[in-house]
């Protein structure tokens, strides 16, 4: 499943939207589908709060099984940005959030490449 969202607030909704439909279509837990829409949430946020990709460029998701463990796929236009090698500073108690990377490291083992002016980072579910 591929779905291509503007770089605008409602891609969030409408990842998450997209996940809930692929994780009921595929019957996956209830545990798995939850992890799967929040990573979404976290990361479609986290574009669009600090990539500087402009509102008329897209983030696209890609959602696969390979090997029978859920992927989520996310692409963005956004400076560049590694998060496998990112430093992980912890929650920011001034401002809240934070925690993302650390709760997106926990329940996945991601892949990064840069390729075409793109970031793109494939999430497997463990």
């Amino acid at each position: 499943m591929v779905v291509r969202l503007p770089a605008r607030p409602g891609a969030v909704i409408r990842a998450i939207a997209a996940v809930r439909l692929y994780a009921e279509t595929l019957s996956l837990a209830d545990e798995a589908a939850d992890r799967l829409a929040l990573i979404a949430e976290e990361w479609v946020i986290n574009i669009l709060d600090h990539s500087g990709a402009g509102p008329q460029s897209r983030i696209v998701l890609m959602l696969a099984q390979p090997g029978g463990r859920p992927r989520l796929t996310i692409s963005d236009a956004g400076r560049p940005f590694d998060p496998c090698a990112a430093e992980d500073a912890g929650p920011n108690l001034e401002r809240g959030g934070g925690a993302g990377i650390a709760l997106i490291r926990t329940w996945c083992e991601m892949t990064y490449v840069r390729r075409g002016g793109r970031n793109r980072l494939a999430l497997d579910l463990r």
